[in-house]
């Protein structure tokens, strides 16, 4: 599942009229880089939530066969429902197995087929990466392969996490956060955390934009 149902509103004028998914690096909208991972990957179907310019994604994007991927979409209302919400939104959608969940404002390295491949022992799998400038503390530690409340040094949620439908079952509909369904499950010693120390930037400002944008072309 890509979530990119967000309004982008620290992005305006830009997502005025552009979602934030379809925002340009490198040449190619942000979802579609994605989308060409996933596919490398062998991950083929695809969720995609969709709510502010909803029908922008799906002219572009259209039902992913020319990316070599089978997109469905989980609309959602304006506003959107966050990010559980939106996940016991797409429920019917996703299926019974784990899902990868993807933020669809990342740029990153993350080898997205290895996080889908992880052996769940738990409800869920979450990729951590360093503390950016813009959110120093952090959201988690890590202590023994587990996510952690009080473990130190608190790390940053990449937005990429694994996950078990059972996370989300009996949560009613509507808008949820994700983050207490995480502390919730992590109090227990039920997710599983890593820490990626490669590329990750959540394009979430011009100024990170321009930046991701700057070292795509200096990478070629």
């Amino acid at each position: 599942m890509i979530l990119a149902a967000g309004r982008g509103e620290r992005l305006r004028p830009l997502t005025d009229r552009t979602p934030k998914p379809l925002i340009e690096v490198a040449g190619r909208p942000l979802v579609v880089h994605h989308l060409e991972a996933l596919a490398r990957a062998g991950i083929h179907d695809i969720v995609i939530n969709v709510s502010w310019l909803a029908e922008r994604i799906e002219s572009a994007l259209g039902d992913g066969t020319d990316l070599g991927v089978r997109i469905r979409y989980s609309r959602e209302p304006e506003p959107p429902l966050e990010t559980a919400g939106g996940i016991v939104h797409a429920l019917p959608l996703l299926g019974s197995a784990p899902f990868l969940v993807v933020n669809g404002d990342v740029w990153t390295d993350v080898d997205l087929g290895r996080v889908a491949r992880t052996r769940l022992d738990g409800l869920a799998h979450l990729v951590l990466v360093d503390n950016p400038d813009h959110h120093p503390q952090g959201d988690f530690g890590i202590r023994d392969g587990r996510l952690a409340l009080d473990a130190e040094p608190h790390w940053t949620f990449s937005g990429i996490g694994l996950y078990r439908p059972e996370l989300f079952a009996g949560l009613a509909p509507g808008v949820r956060p994700l983050r207490p369904v995480l502390e919730n499950a992590a109090r227990s010693g039920g997710i599983t955390a890593e820490h990626h120390t490669g590329a990750w930037t959540d394009v979430g400002t011009p100024e990170r934009l321009e930046a991701v944008r700057s070292a795509a072309a200096r990478r070629g």
